[in-house]
């Protein structure tokens, strides 16, 4: 790490104890490990008077899985977000373009800038880094960021904690054993774990298995790509994914990269048209973190992402290139 994290924290802390404004951001296309890492920070603030608000840059709304995890109705629309904020929390965000449309808060804002991430590939956009790469999700951070803060974690804030952890962790067979000793605390809580994983792992409207069926009919697979280890990917279309909830399209990747004879997974899903977010997920011996750098995107070493304009065909062409022109 570049940042010494203890170091770091404390001054987060120190910041938020003197804080009335903060407004807490996640990036586009939330999931609950960058949502539930604001809503524990943001309701514990809550609590003590500060005013808070909650936000992300895309979609229009909440993802359906996630809104139980705002139980002070802390989630505002962006257009909500002032345009000069007093304090900024960015959760789990690795670059500024990850926030979307609300980017520009970060310039804008007329004090510090915490940035509290787990990406190694975090940009270190912000004035307070509490940054910490070996962490399997944001949401152990943040929970570091309340302990300093001395809040109290009962159900509610560790129920948002928990459900970042979960899903950062792939239902924690990618956690370590201090990730299971803090997930054994949040359950000491009373956070009920089956309640809190369902809507967010395992339930999907019935019209999720028709866009399946028909994204997984025309997924393709080249073993050849990856210097012969392999690629498989699929392609979600606009047309895909009408009358599906974006966390749906976002799962298509957890099926892709099922693929025996694959090392590499990609989703291309489409946003608008011709504009794609490119999902990269990986076994063991690429590292996707490179690739999708090299196509201007960023994450972790198995667990990647990046944007495209194109055709599908070039988005594939490129993601090939970049795959040969890593490990070579």
């Amino acid at each position: 790490m570049a940042d010494d994290l203890s170091t770091t924290i404390a001054e987060a802390a120190r910041l938020l104890a003197g804080a009335r404004d903060v407004t807490l951001l996640s990036h586009i296309n939330p999931d609950a490990d960058t949502l539930g890492s604001a809503l524990a920070v943001g309701l514990a603030l809550h609590r003590r008077g500060v005013a808070v608000r909650v936000a992300f840059g895309d979609p229009e709304s909440v993802p359906e899985s996630l809104k139980a995890l705002d139980t002070a109705g802390l989630l505002v629309h962006r257009d909500e977000v002032p345009e000069a904020p007093e304090l900024l929390v960015v959760m789990d965000t690795g670059s500024l373009e990850r926030l979307g449309p609300l980017k520009n808060r970060v310039a804008n804002c007329r004090g510090p800038v915490i940035v509290v991430d787990h990406h190694v590939s975090n940009t270190r956009y912000g004035t307070v880094h509490c940054i910490d790469d070996r962490a399997e999700a944001t949401a152990l951070i943040a929970l570091k960021l309340l302990d300093e803060m001395d809040a109290e974690v009962d159900e509610p804030i560790a129920r948002c904690i928990y459900a970042g952890l979960v899903t950062d962790t792939g239902g924690f067979r990618k956690a370590g054993p201090q990730a299971h000793h803090t997930a054994a605390r949040l359950l000491e809580t009373g956070v009920d774990a089956y309640a809190v994983t369902r809507p967010l792992m395992d339930a999907h409207p019935f019209a999720y298995l028709g866009m399946l069926s028909r994204v997984l009919a025309k997924a393709e697979l080249d073993q050849k790509a990856a210097h012969g280890m392999g690629l498989a990917h699929a392609v979600v279309s606009l047309e895909d994914a009408q009358g599906v909830r974006s966390e749906e399209v976002e799962s298509v990747i957890d099926v892709v990269r099922s693929t025996a004879e694959a090392e590499v997974a990609a989703v291309l899903k489409e946003l608008k048209p011709g504009y794609w977010s490119v999902s990269l997920r990986a076994v063991s011996e690429v590292d996707v973190r490179e690739v999708a750098q090299v196509l201007g995107g960023g994450g972790h070493r198995l667990a990647a992402g990046f944007t495209f304009e194109g055709p599908a065909e070039q988005v594939v062409a490129a993601l090939k290139g970049a795959l040969e022109r890593v490990g070579s």
